[in-house]
């Protein structure tokens, strides 16, 4: 059985499959692997911005104050996080 976050991160799934991965990820308060998955470079913009609002949802400040300090993190993904 393929975890949530395998199948996020996986190229060769559909969107569709990997954004409900995603909100299953947050559903579960899995922050840290939301967090990991922000700071995947690979994966694309929109599923990116989709796992903050996950750690949005989850109430995941301290991670996303980390995130949006985080330099290596894409700017409009850091900006998302300070909010």
């Amino acid at each position: 059985m393929t975890s949530a976050f395998q199948t996020a991160v996986k190229t060769n799934i559909s969107d569709a499959k990997r954004r409900e991965a995603i909100n299953e990820l947050a559903s579960n308060n899995e922050t840290t692997k939301l967090g990991v998955l922000v700071r995947t470079s690979g994966l694309s913009g929109g599923l990116r911005r989709q796992a903050v609002d996950g750690l949005i949802s989850c109430g995941a400040d301290e991670l996303l104050t980390e995130l949006a300090d985080d330099r290596s993190v894409e700017p409009e993904l850091r900006r998302k996080a300070e909010r």
